[in-house]
C-alpha cells in the first residue's frame, strides 16, 4: 500500500485535505487496483477556524467510521450497467453508447443507519473477451449485482453463466448464501410492448436461485435506479467483510512530481 499526494500547479504546499490510498492486488493484473478515499482534516488548519464540514465529519477522526462496500456488476455487452451506474452516482443519461473496456469504478456514499457507507461500484465488459477477469477482480466483492435486458432474451438467458463465473472466479466461502440481486433494465423500450423476458420468468430464475431480489429498471428514465441499489447497498452491508477504515493520525506522504526529461514513471 502506498500513499500518494500531489502538488497543485507547481505549489511547494501541499494540499492536506484529500489523498488516495492505492492497494494493488495482484502485481500481474496491473490494471486490478482498488481505490479507496477518503478526507482528512487540514493539520495546518487553526482549530479557531475551522473549515466547514458536512454533519457526518463533525465526529472527531478517530471515532468516524466509513464503511467500504464493493459491489461487481455482471451482464452482456449492451444491457445498460454503465448507464445505470451513471444515472445513481452522476443522474446521468446518454444515448450514445460505448463499450466498457475492461473494468472500471465509481464511487457514492450514502447514510444507511449510524454508518456513513462509501459504495464501490465495479463495471465490467460484457464481451466475451473480458469475461474471465480474474480472481483479483471479483475478490472481496460484498454483494453482485446481474443486469439483462428486458428486450433481449439472450442477455436474460445469460444470467447463470454469469452468476457461475462470478462465484468461480470469488469463490465465496458460502455461494448458496452470497448476496446477489438481479436488475431487468430497459423497461421503458417500446412502453413494454417489445420485452421478450415476462416478470414471472425473471422472478422464478431469482427463485430457483436463492431468493435473488428482482428489480425492473429504466436508466433512462430513472426507473427504480435508487431504489435497487440502496438494495444493493445494504445486502452488501449485511455481508460486509472487517474493511472498515480508521485513521489515528496524518500518515506520511511520498511526494510524486510530474516526470522531467522524457523519463519513464514506471
Amino acid at each position: 500500500i502506498r500513499f500518494k499526494a500531489k502538488r497543485e500547479n507547481n505549489n511547494k504546499s501541499i494540499d492536506w485535505r484529500s489523498f488516495t490510498i492505492f492497494q494493488v492486488l495482484v502485481p500481474s493484473d496491473s490494471f486490478q487496483i482498488e481505490k479507496r478515499s477518503t478526507t482528512l482534516a487540514n493539520p495546518h488548519t487553526s482549530s479557531a477556524n475551522p473549515s466547514p464540514r458536512s454533519a457526518e465529519s463533525s465526529t472527531p477522526m478517530a471515532t468516524r467510521r466509513r464503511t467500504l462496500l464493493k459491489v461487481i456488476v455482471l451482464g452482456d455487452s449492451g444491457v445498460g450497467k454503465t448507464s445505470l451506474m451513471n444515472q445513481y452516482v452522476h443522474n446521468k443519461f446518454s444515448l450514445q453508447y460505448k463499450a466498457t473496456i475492461g473494468a472500471d469504478f465509481v464511487t457514492k456514499e450514502l447514510q444507511i443507519g449510524d454508518k456513513l457507507v462509501t459504495l464501490q461500484i465495479w463495471d465490467t465488459a460484457g464481451q466475451e473477451r473480458f469475461q474471465s477477469l480474474g480472481a483479483a477482480f471479483y475478490r472481496g466483492a460484498d454483494c453482485c449485482a446481474l443486469v439483462y435486458d428486458l428486450n433481449v432474451s439472450k442477455s436474460f438467458d445469460s444470467l447463470d453463466n454469469w452468476h457461475e463465473e462470478f462465484l468461480k472466479q470469488a469463490n465465496p466461502s458460502d455461494p448458496k448464501t452470497f448476496p446477489f440481486i438481479v436488475l431487468g433494465n430497459k423497461v421503458d423500450i417500446d412502453g413494454g410492448r417489445s420485452r421478450v423476458v415476462s416478470e414471472k420468468k425473471a422472478a422464478d430464475w431469482c427463485a430457483s436461485n436463492g431468493n435473488i431480489p428482482y428489480f425492473e429498471t429504466s436508466a433512462k428514465e430513472d426507473y427504480n435506479v435508487d431504489e435497487a441499489f440502496l438494495t444493493i447497498a445494504k445486502t452488501a452491508l449485511a455481508n460486509e467483510h472487517d474493511q472498515d477504515i480508521y485513521f489515528q493520525g496524518i500518515p506520511e506522504a511520498v511526494i510524486e512530481n510530474e516526470p522531467r526529461g522524457g523519463g519513464c514513471a514506471c
